[in-house]
């Protein structure tokens, strides 16, 4: 069993690490959307074709985004608990 300490060092390294990983969730959004602004802006035309597969990615990783921040939200509650 972990000391008080050692559990809020523990936290400490877990909420790092989700840190991380909310920024590169948030910078694959950001590279999907300059994807899409390359896409419609190499086209010359009312309505560009965009692959599917572009907007289902965005939004999973919106949901993943969500997802992260809701663990981060509840971890900071956590911590404050102890």
């Amino acid at each position: 069993m972990f000391s008080l300490s050692e559990l809020q060092e523990q936290l400490g390294a877990f909420r790092a690490k989700l840190a991380e990983a909310m920024e590169h969730t948030n910078r694959a959004v950001e590279l999907l959307d300059e994807a899409r602004e390359t896409i419609v802006s190499a086209f010359d035309q009312a309505k560009p074709w965009l692959p599917p597969e572009l907007a289902a990615a965005h939004d999973r990783l919106r949901q993943d985004a969500d997802r992260l921040a809701a663990v981060d939200r509840l971890m900071s509650a956590y911590q404050a608990q102890l």
